[in-house]
């Protein structure tokens, strides 16, 4: 997706509907983004010049709306009232609930109650318009706001270099869990720059979002014109056109823009598919793997044994295909068949289960550019739900997942998408035969990693993984992992803890996108200040169940899921059932005090805390829920905008209540 945000305008200086639009799809954009939403004026009109439209629920998120229900439950009307009239046109691709809630607010109000609220927005949209697309425009500042239940991750991103810009996109993929990234908003400010700078980031800047394999971009704005909370902004340029309708030559620079494609690789690459009795779905992934690009390679099947005529049925429809035909010997031994058999410098394993992305290989070759890079990987993704069951189990714990430990290094990758140096195939061994059946990827990683190997994670490089067809084999599955649990505790008794379960020093990926919950630590900054405010969960969240087959009855099973998965590892580990007992760790929270002083735009909260660090109290910790401490007493500050020059400051005290009673009359003199 192309996309361009349009307006809002100051009254009366927009410039004709049809004008703007026949200019916006000549410059080679596909979709305009609205921070309001439109009459059906505009969508006819979008809709002739070939354009799509999402829209923006616009809403006054910029005070306490936990403690103002008035505010959220307009806002759900206004979404409805105005779903229900053009949710069917055809110009309509989705809509954008919220746009960069303030992040002093959303730390005053509750990340974890703030990320509730942008969801019920977006559950309501989903069950009044479930084939329009819904999304948060989040922001750097509060990274850990991602809603679970929006179609796609959206970033508003003003980074003015671009090995800084390349970095964050590619955190963001991590952030994304299986869900697509778009950029929603990017652009430069002329006034403070010259046009010729904007037109260069913007250059840069589509090129990288489209290297570093995002879904759509966004440029910001079409227009010079603005208006912000009701007053025309005259001190800032981010128009493609200047105010009198001119093009700058940013405009020429996405019109005439083209993705600069990837070299082509000087390295052979093998794709190596194991199987065992899956007739029923190696057409599939075979089929997959013939339309990839990236040719010339070959493809190795390796058939272990199989009994329901899955090597004449390779043999018969895919003649291009290598096939080899073993006795029963396991997985790993029949990955190694494969390896030795290869005749390429680059060793590609996926399962008979999985389809391949047509850019597969394509987007691996990128990360071997790094001579230092021995394997490389990227996720694998279960296919869209076709009914409850599969619902339940695409979002239920236990899944092949690869574990990071930062946003471009992997500490493990599952056998279904890794690929690897011959070099290094052959340096550590390849795989144990003694893992038959699931383990045996944790195994390599490991050896890799010990050997003093890196593995690179590659997001865009995923291959479709159907999950287990039942629940029956999807608990069948987990005490085959728990089996192979107990092989690489016995091989590897110093990377598993106490209780028996692995220690990562990465963070195991879930699929679901990354957001507060119970046990996030989110780093603030110093007073909570912190431009990139970013989270830590040792555990990222899980897929959530698909929207579409979300009932009581999905989540009670789902429930069920969460206790008989774990409980089915332990036992196939060392047939205990129960997790171990741990005592709960119980505080008491200090009491809290709280007073507002109104104000207008001179008094925001950078005015008080400034004020209170001249008066000798200090920054209260990164991490932590306080802005300021002095003797015993913490403080949180955040600022409502309450309309044109009016604001209203919050504080929030903790301590005794006649130090929150000094506090307001010496700051309100």
């Amino acid at each position: 997706m192309k996309a361009v945000t349009y307006g809002p305008f100051p009254p009366g200086k927009a410039f004709p509907l049809a004008d703007d639009f026949a200019k916006i799809h000549s410059a080679g954009f596909d979709t305009i983004r609205l921070f309001e939403l439109p009459d059906s004026a505009l969508l006819d009109e979008a809709h002739r010049a070939g354009l799509m439209v999402f829209a923006g629920l616009r809403w006054n998120h910029y005070e306490d709306f936990l403690s103002k229900p008035a505010i959220l439950s307009s806002a759900r009307i206004h979404l409805a009232e105005w779903l229900g009239k053009h949710a069917a046109h055809p110009a309509l691709a989705g809509v954008y609930v919220g746009n960069e809630i303030p992040a002093d607010l959303v730390r005053w109000m509750g990340p974890a109650a703030v990320r509730e609220a942008v969801e019920g927005l977006i559950d309501l949209g989903k069950s009044i318009a479930p084939h329009l697309l819904f999304a948060y425009a989040n922001y750097p500042s509060t990274e850990y706001l991602e809603p679970g239940n929006a179609d796609f991750t959206a970033f508003n991103i003003y980074l003015e270099e671009k090995e800084a810009y390349a970095a964050y996109l590619r955190r963001l993929q991590n952030i994304a869990g299986d869900r697509p990234l778009v950029v929603s908003e990017f652009g430069m400010d002329s006034a403070r720059n010259s046009q010729e700078k904007q037109a260069e980031t913007l250059g840069w800047a589509l090129d990288f979002s489209h290297r570093e394999e995002t879904a759509g971009f966004t440029a910001y704005a079409w227009c010079d014109l603005w208006l912000n909370n009701g007053r025309e902004i005259l001190d800032w340029d981010f128009g493609l056109t200047d105010r009198d309708g001119r093009e700058k030559p940013a405009y020429g620079v996405c019109s005439n823009f083209k993705a600069t494609p990837p070299p082509p690789s000087a390295r052979t690459f093998s794709v190596i598919v194991c199987t065992r009795n899956g007739g029923a779905r190696i057409a599939s992934c075979l089929s997959a793997i013939a339309r990839m690009d990236g040719k010339p390679f070959e493809t190795i099947v390796v058939d272990d044994g199989s009994t329901d005529g899955t090597a004449e049925l390779v043999a018969g429809k895919f003649p291009d295909v290598r096939l080899i035909s073993i006795p029963p010997s396991g997985l790993s031994a029949a990955r190694n068949i494969g390896a030795d058999a290869a005749t390429g410098e680059i060793l590609a394993f996926t399962d008979d289960d999985c389809e391949p992305d047509r850019e597969w290989l394509v987007r691996l070759d990128r990360a071997f550019h790094d001579p230092e890079i021995s394997a490389a990987g990227g996720p694998n993704l279960p296919p869209p739900a076709r009914n409850e069951r599969e619902a339940v189990i695409r979002a239920a714990p236990g899944a092949p997942s690869h574990v990071l430990l930062d946003d471009t290094r992997a500490e493990h990758l599952p056998g279904c998408n890794i690929a690897v140096r011959r070099a290094a195939f052959a340096a550590v061994g390849g795989f144990d035969p003694v893992f038959r059946t699931a383990g045996d990827d944790v195994d390599f990683c490991w050896r890799l990693s010990d050997a003093g190997h890196r593995l690179g994670f590659v997001p865009g490089a995923f291959v479709w993984h159907w999950r287990r067809p039942s629940i029956l084999t999807y608990l069948r599955q987990q005490l085959g992992y728990g089996k192979a649990e107990k092989l690489l505790l016995a091989k590897h008794p110093g990377r598993f803890g106490k209780n028996g379960e692995a220690r990562w020093q990465g963070f195991v990926y879930g699929g679901g996108a990354v957001r507060v919950g119970g046990g996030s630590i989110i780093y603030h900054g110093a007073m909570g200040n912190a431009g990139y405010q970013s989270i830590v969960n040792r555990m990222l969240p899980l897929r959530p169940i698909d929207s579409a087959f979300r009932t009581p009855r999905a989540e009670l099973l789902l429930c069920l899921l969460e206790i008989l998965q774990p409980a089915a590892r332990r036992y196939a580990r060392g047939g205990n059932i129960l997790p171990p007992l741990s005592k709960p760790q119980l505080s008491q929270p200090d009491p809290t005090h709280e007073f507002a002083i109104p104000g207008d735009e001179t008094k925001f909260r950078d005015h008080y805390l400034r004020t209170l660090l001249t008066k000798g109290w200090k920054p209260a910790g990164e991490t932590g829920a306080w802005d300021l401490e002095k003797d015993g007493t913490r403080v949180l500050i955040a600022t409502e905008r309450c309309g044109p020059n009016l604001t209203r400051t919050l504080f929030r005290v903790s301590g005794e209540p006649a130090a929150a009673r000094a506090l307001k009359r010496e700051l309100s003199t």
